[in-house]
């Protein structure tokens, strides 16, 4: 079943002045302002601004008499469009095959079969508004059957991340303005006149006298809404992707014969990159049924590629999933994501070249959705500062670790609180409780005292820990840290924490 993700912008033209200015304070409030002639009105405020009582519509004059200090800006819808342009160009490389622009304030993408790259939906969605919160953009996410529900449901229900369920369209959206039907201003005003509220209310009226009175357009949008009409999501394109594509007079539907022309296709691509000396590391096969609907497959690599026969097998891995329907009447191919890659010299088979190459491999496992990384060093004494998750395939780092003490093999996410019994300040605890289990400490060897970093957090500034290698009767070691030199208050809570577990 087709699952549609609408991320909603309701901030970007104050979101986006903000990233051109970094200078500007958080605590400042931000408002855009539009003309037409001598009129000036408010068309976007930013959080800090409505919380000062300035609401878009209001007059220019009006809200800079309400505030003294507000900030106002001139729209530049141009520059607004140019930002929600690279912005869902990003999120068509991160997240799915089929992004497009949704309006003016909002992306919308087909995720069918993208959300297990991401570990299900809840925790797809969860990523999605906290990077864009990290790129200092605010969101509402919203996940449904159709485009239109998805819109609607980040638009009107206060909440960052939304999840309708499969086959609860009707329910979620019952409620719901009938502004939220992406229909013309005029026709929004004239079912207001008349009484509509809701959206159960317009589909619960009989559609005929509607249809004479405003024409085909209130009948479409909600069985758009309510999955009775397909509406596909036409993907963002620019003239820098490589793209093939094959057209059939006759629909295609047996898996070998998509597999004959996805393999024609990746030799068009390939030699299309060949000529402009790039290698692809994601590429989409975008399959349009007669029926209107898309499906789209993404494959990726850890290393610029563009071995035909590699490629090749990793569609063929994956074109099981292709439901021809009625049958496919076109095939894209596109490549999302490209790199530099200059021709390689191959060796003779009279040279003896074993290949360790594991790059296929980690291919294998990324396209399956597991996550393949490696672990690099960060010049760091705060243990859960001191490594960080880099590509399988990437290079190897010059930074390297230099402590005098073992490591243990096993890092906890976020230390464990744990009970100890020890004598204080030096002394390793003689018995630790972790998670209800109580174990009595045989060895122990300690303190290492690692400091705080005051130079990134004005908190560290006097912040110590002690951390111990205790090894319970059972033979298991584990790497536990009292928080605080045991003497001092202000160096820690003196609370004890389990950090880490040795083999």
């Amino acid at each position: 079943m087709p699952r549609v993700v609408s991320i909603c912008l309701p901030d970007l033209p104050t979101d986006r002045i903000r990233r051109v200015d970094p200078a500007i304070s958080p605590e400042q409030p931000v408002v855009v302002i539009s003309r037409s002639g001598s009129k000036r009105w408010v068309s976007a405020a930013d959080a800090m601004a409505r919380k000062v009582g300035v609401r878009v519509g209001m007059k220019a004059a009006e809200a800079q008499a309400l505030f003294g200090g507000l900030l106002m800006i001139d729209a530049d819808p141009s520059a607004d469009m140019m930002a929600l342009e690279r912005i869902t160009l990003w999120a068509l490389t991160q997240y799915s095959p089929i992004v497009a622009m949704d309006g003016v304030d909002g992306i919308v993408m087909d995720t069918e079969c993208a959300d297990h790259l991401q570990g299900g939906e809840l925790p797809m969605l969860t990523g999605i508004a906290n990077r864009f919160r990290a790129k200092g953009l605010t969101t509402h996410v919203a996940i449904a059957d159709t485009w239109g529900a998805a819109h609607a449901c980040a638009r009107a229900i206060n909440r960052q991340i939304v999840i309708i369920p499969p086959g609860e369209t009707a329910r979620a959206v019952d409620h719901l303005p009938v502004s939220r039907l992406r229909l013309p201003d005029k026709i929004i005003g004239d079912l207001r006149t008349l009484g509509f509220k809701t959206i159960g209310e317009l589909s619960a009226t009989p559609r005929a006298p509607l249809t004479l009175r405003f024409g085909p357009e209130i009948g479409r949008r909600l069985d758009q809404m309510f999955g009775r009409v397909s509406e596909p999501i036409d993907p963002i394109r620019t003239p820098e992707l490589i793209e093939v594509s094959r057209s059939f007079a006759e629909p295609i539907g047996a898996a070998e014969t998509i597999n004959k022309y996805v393999g024609r296709l990746i030799v068009l691509l390939v030699a299309e990159l060949q000529r402009k000396g790039l290698g692809v590391r994601r590429t989409d096969l975008i399959v349009e049924k007669v029926d209107g609907v898309r499906q789209a497959i993404r494959a990726g690599t850890a290393k610029p590629a563009r071995d035909v026969a590699w490629l090749t097998k990793l569609f063929r891995d994956r074109t099981e999933k292709i439901e021809p329907g009625f049958g496919i009447e076109k095939l894209t191919l596109v490549a999302i994501m490209t790199e530099p890659l200059g021709d390689e010299q191959r060796s003779s088979s009279l040279v003896d070249d074993t290949d360790e190459d594991i790059t296929p491999l980690i291919d294998t496992f990324g396209n399956r959705g597991q996550r393949v990384y490696r672990i690099a060093p960060v010049a760091s004494d705060v243990p859960e500062r001191s490594i960080r998750r880099i590509p399988a395939a990437s290079e190897d780092v010059a930074e390297a670790w230099v402590h005098h003490w073992p490591r243990p093999v096993r890092l906890l996410a976020q230390p464990d609180r744990i009970e100890a019994i020890a004598l204080l300040p030096d002394h390793p605890p003689a018995s630790i409780t972790w998670r209800g289990k109580r174990r009595r400490v045989k060895r122990a060897d300690g303190p290492e005292r690692i400091f705080g970093e005051w130079w990134k957090r004005d908190s560290e500034l006097v912040a110590v820990r002690d951390y111990f290698v205790v090894e319970d009767e059972g033979g298991e070691r584990f790497w536990i840290y009292r928080s605080g030199d045991g003497i001092d208050p202000e160096t820690g809570s003196h609370r004890w924490f389990l950090h880490g577990i040795f083999a």
